[in-house]
């Protein structure tokens, strides 16, 4: 690209914070999610299933642990269904009340993990429950009001269809497994639960793990274990954001890029992904929230700009490049003048 006409400390913070724009930037990029600081937080909601036997239950609790010390790590707010006594109410009616219950409208992120076992019989794709099961379709009434930053994590076997069902430009959706048919037993949910506040895999140390990094982890462990065993992999798991409900592999990224295309020019997965953090870096929680939110928004804008740069005249391109660093850039010039303690 050359030199930029943006020049100054402010575009340097902003240049290894986007995630890759041309020379000019360093392929990072940063998150719609609260500051842990603050008396609001965002939601995890981690529900564990039915484990079938008590070494799966074992595991699956042990899986929900590591959310909840990532939780306090974070200062979020941690909501755990299917870890007490069954009662009265099934653990299917408690997801249902507590998703009713959460604010439908804010820039305070919401996370729901599914831990266990799925199923699917060729039509629809259930997860497993102490009591009655929630489907794909369940899933997609309740959260449908909701129109806050959203993560869906089904982590179980089986878990695809839920990709399909739940699929909004606005979401982030990942599942252990490409099909429904995948229909074994699956590692990936313990893989991203010791991924998501780990430092090593903060893959563009920017500081902090975003949701993408942490699934090109756990991913690229997930397929160590099985050719460590010799065995055949039964779980490829899928991460879509773009709304196009295909979702998109690990292995179709370069450290955080991706490097294929997507069908009939639709944005590509990744983007919105990278922008979920659970534990902030410094420089992240010292961003009030509207600004957050609205450098969220400017910084997509600018990988769409990115992603069809051989459209545009080469004029034209920088220029529209130019205004958005620009805006971003005085988003972090104001951020600078934020005292670190809003309250």
């Amino acid at each position: 690209m050359g030199t930029s006409p943006m020049e100054g400390d402010a575009v340097r913070r902003l240049a290894r914070l986007l995630l890759g724009t041309v020379a000019l930037i360093s392929a990072l990029c940063t998150t719609s999610v609260p500051q842990p600081n603050l008396p609001q937080s965002q939601t995890v909601i981690v529900v564990v299933g039915a484990g079938g036997t008590e070494e799966y239950a074992e595991q699956f609790a042990h899986w929900a642990d590591l959310w909840e010390q990532a939780c306090s790590k974070a200062r979020a707010k941690f909501v755990g269904i299917g870890l007490d006594n069954l009662e009265a109410q099934s653990d299917r009616a408690k997801l249902q009340e507590i998703l009713s219950d959460e604010s439908k409208q804010t820039d305070l992120a919401l996370w729901l993990v599914l831990i266990g076992h799925g199923t699917f019989d060729g039509r629809t794709a259930k997860f497993n429950l102490r009591g009655p099961d929630i489907s794909a379709d369940d899933l997609a009434e309740w959260l449908e009001p909701i129109r806050r930053p959203t993560a869906v994590i089904n982590s179980a076997s089986s878990s695809a269809p839920f990709l399909t069902r739940l699929s909004s430009p606005k979401r982030v959706v990942i599942t252990a497994t490409k099909s429904g048919f995948e229909q074994n037993y699956s590692r990936f949910g313990k893989c991203l639960a010791e991924a998501i506040v780990d430092p090593q895999a903060d893959l563009d140390k920017d500081g902090q793990t975003s949701l993408l990094e942490a699934f090109l982890t756990a991913s690229h462990h997930t397929s160590e274990f099985y050719s460590a065993a010799g065995r055949l992999a039964t779980e490829h798991a899928l991460l879509d954001d773009n709304g196009d409900a295909l979702g998109t592999f690990a292995d179709w990224f370069r450290g955080i890029r991706p490097v294929q295309r997507a069908a009939d020019g639709v944005d590509l997965d990744g983007y919105r992904a990278h922008q979920f953090h659970l534990l902030h870096s410094e420089t992240e929680m010292r961003m009030p929230l509207d600004l957050r939110a609205e450098r969220d928004r400017l910084e997509l804008e600018v990988m769409e700009l990115r992603d069809a740069k051989e459209t545009y005249p080469e004029q034209e391109y920088f220029s529209k490049l130019q205004s958005l660093l620009s805006r971003i850039a005085r988003i972090y010039e104001q951020t600078d003048k934020t005292p670190d303690d809003p309250n």
